[in-house]
């Protein structure tokens, strides 16, 4: 019987995220399992557009202030959960390509099960969390759940 000990589960921060997160709760209180809960920045900020650049100052402020943004983000996600579960979550933010950092960090922690949201967020970038969920369940080592929304 598959009892999943270390479960990794990518946020976006939608509601479908906020699914996954949930089915990964269930799982996790069901097996004593520890989750690892990831967001990935993909947004590499442009200095440059055709003439103008922003000073290399004001994009390395931009970066801390979407990290600084993602932190606060996370941190309310887990506290809306975390004290009506008895279950260890472990979070952090990383910077990249979402489905390369997911994978890398299913390697680091030495995943068990993968659960990610079929899709993200609406439109563009929701349709761009669908391709990630489509890459890591195609590339992943460990089982992965994709919860339907």
């Amino acid at each position: 019987m598959f009892e999943p000990k270390k479960i990794l589960v990518p946020t976006d921060f939608s509601e479908h995220s906020d699914k996954a997160l949930r089915e990964a709760l269930d799982i996790a209180e069901r097996y004593n399992s520890q989750i690892y809960l990831l967001h990935v920045i993909d947004q590499n900020i442009q200095q440059c557009v055709v003439d103008y650049c922003l000073p290399q100052e004001t994009v390395d402020q931009l970066e801390r202030e979407s990290e600084n943004k993602s932190r606060e983000m996370m941190q309310e996600e887990v506290a809306k959960v975390a004290p009506r579960r008895a279950v260890e979550i472990n979070y952090d933010i990383k910077r990249g390509v979402p489905y390369d950092v997911i994978l890398k960090e299913e390697d680091d922690k030495n995943v068990d099960l993968i659960v990610i949201a079929s899709r993200g967020k609406d439109g563009l970038i929701g349709h761009l969390m669908g391709n990630v969920a489509d890459r890591v369940s195609e590339r992943a080592k460990s089982e992965v759940l994709i919860v339907k929304t």
